[in-house]
């Protein structure tokens, strides 16, 4: 990695301390201070703050022990959460004696606390873009950790489900923001594995929850069951609070640039929010809170494939209220046995897992060998042999085949398509295990059972279908197109054709069009263009601001716009791409 002052050799950052690295967001060392930024310190021209070579605080030159410790912490704290919202089942029966409700109403327990997972990331989500992932993470598990301990005293029914969902609501940050500090530390080719392990997490979790809590409730009482799920997610909290350091480069870089310009006294801005403009807040969680439904109900590929995943995950949570019918009800086993039987499911999914070793090698292959970008298609083989396993092996299968294929499809709109799917997954995961007990009793547990493989079986169709006629649905859906359109676009400035194939005389270009230019020529390997500093990244101030005005984001190349799909509107597009180069023009 080379900066733009010329030098001939690379210059060593300081090391900076371990704490400081978790603790300070800013990290301004003499390497910092001193360095040469493009720009002049004014406010018509402030100096550009972007990673220094061989900079200590970003995240791409993290060793590679640290990201693998810090993707290993972060799928654990998915993992936690998703076994919080299960382990309640274990001591289910003891809560409908307790407080004499029927079984129904001691579900919702379970149902409310996923309800909270639809709408949660919909809000943690921008939030961490514009304050950081770190504070997001701790300040959500620390209320987890307390509505946990409130659920383990609880009085009343009514007080355990309302505060049930409140845990769920502020636990169900790690569904984006870990998804987002992976996507910080790798770039795309590297993370395949890494989003592999967090994906599964949130389908291993909550097959643990009924054994750990099947058998702390036989033993100890449903009161221990939430007590030791507060006391998880406390020294889990701890553990993030102690190891885990800031990853999020727009807020690092942002940081750092008002530090800089409190101890110089001159104008430092960070490089993305001169290219792209600084987000309110209340603008990004408007998009973030819009955006997911307009494409749900707007594109068929997200539409039906966020229905086979909500199916996989309603079936999965619909287990949680049918296994103690099927095997404490009518097999009279007691509470912890019963929870053995999510054990194979568990099996199930470590096999699938381990089976995204050999595809991440298959579509690396298939990135060597070829020059442009994969079609979308690609990554849904694994979706097509999971669709006829087995229940447990199928969900991660198709769960990441299916989250790949989304975010290659849509590029620019993927952060919005994911928090769809997550949005629509946790209603039918919600909804499932309200209507489970009835279901059961009323069709026997045979029948019952079959429902949701009936269901699955509709969904295998799926991605053969869109594994043929891809291309061809993508043409003909609005923001699928706009996003292909978008990717070419950017790559043709690329790639532009050779100086005497060019028009000589281009009068109609307008300013926003040569900032364009200037910002697509730099190219980067970190997923916000940050490893390195563009020699040019100064040359048209004019242009950058009325860029910015147009509500567009330059200053991103193909590669970029696919490295990381958990940015919120990373284009700022309004309705479309079209339509915006449309007001352009």
């Amino acid at each position: 990695m080379t900066g733009i002052a010329g030098a001939g050799e690379v210059p060593l950052s300081s090391k900076i301390p371990y704490w400081r690295l978790v603790l300070d967001q800013k990290v301004v060392t003499p390497e910092v201070v001193n360095y040469p930024y493009a720009g002049s310190g004014t406010e018509d021209d402030p100096f550009v703050v972007s990673w220094i070579p061989n900079d200590p605080r970003n995240p791409m030159e993290f060793s590679e022990v640290q990201k693998w410790s810090y993707t290993v912490l972060v799928s654990f704290v998915t993992l936690t959460v998703a076994l919080v919202s299960s382990a309640y089942s274990g001591g289910m029966g003891q809560i409908v004696k307790d407080f004499d409700c029927e079984q129904e109403v001691a579900i919702l327990g379970i149902s409310l606390f996923v309800l909270g997972f639809a709408f949660g990331p919909l809000i943690w989500a921008p939030m961490s873009e514009t304050f950081g992932r770190r504070h997001i993470f701790t300040s959500t598990f620390f209320l987890l950790t307390a509505f946990n301990a409130g659920a383990a005293g609880a009085q009343n029914i009514q007080t355990l489900i309302i505060l049930r969902f409140l845990a769920g609501f502020f636990g169900s940050s790690p569904f984006g923001n870990a998804g987002g500090t992976i996507a910080d530390m790798f770039p795309a080719a590297k993370r395949g594995i890494a989003i592999s392990l967090f994906a599964a997490a949130p389908l291993c979790g909550p097959t643990f929850g009924p054994v750990i809590g099947g058998f702390l409730g036989s033993a100890a009482g449903w009161r221990w069951v939430e007590g030791f799920l507060a006391a998880l997610a406390g020294v889990v909290w701890l553990a993030m609070g102690i190891l885990l350091p800031e990853t999020y480069a727009p807020v690092l870089l942002r940081r750092r640039a008002e530090k800089l310009s409190e101890l110089n006294g001159q104008v430092y801005r960070s490089k993305l929010d001169i290219e792209r403009g600084r987000a309110t807040l209340t603008k990004t969680l408007t998009t973030a809170l819009s955006r997911p439904w307009l494409l749900l109900f707007k594109e068929p590929i997200v539409l039906l494939f966020c229905i086979y995943m909500a199916i996989i995950y309603g079936t999965l949570y619909m287990l949680f209220a049918a296994y103690p019918i099927v095997f404490q009800e009518v097999r009279g086993w007691s509470e912890g046995i019963g929870g053995l039987a999510f054990m194979g499911i568990l099996v199930g999914m470590i096999i699938a897992v381990a089976c995204t070793f050999p595809d991440n090698f298959r579509y690396a292959k298939l990135c060597e060998q070829t020059t442009g970008r994969l079609a979308p298609e690609v990554r849904l083989p694994p979706s097509i042999v999971g669709g006829i396993a087995l229940l447990s092996a199928f969900s991660v299968l198709v769960f990441l085949s299916v989250f790949n294929y989304l975010i290659d499809a849509y590029t620019i709109y993927s952060a919005s398509v994911l928090a769809a799917n997550s949005a629509l997954r946790s209603l039918f995961g919600f909804a499932f295990p309200l209507f489970t007990t009835y279901m059961y009793r009323n069709l026997g547990i045979h029948w019952a059972s079959s429902i949701p493989a009936f269901l699955a079986v509709a969904c295998v169709p799926f991605p053969i279908l869109f594994y043929i006629y891809g291309a061809q649905i993508r043409k003909r859906c609005v923001y699928a197109a706009e996003a292909e359109a978008f990717m070419q676009r950017l790559a043709a400035k690329q790639n532009p054709p050779l100086p005497q194939q060019q028009e000589p005389a281009q009068e109609k270009t307008t300013v926003a069009e040569k900032a364009e230019s200037v910002y697509m020529s730099s190219d980067s390997d970190d997923s916000d263009s940050l490893s390195t500093i563009p020699s040019q990244v100064a040359l048209d101030r004019r242009a950058s601001r009325a860029s910015r005005k147009s509500g567009h984001s330059l200053g991103r190349t193909a590669t970029q716009y696919e490295e990381n799909p958990y940015d919120i509107d990373r284009v700022n597009t309004r309705n479309s791409v079209i339509s915006g180069r449309g007001r352009k023009d």
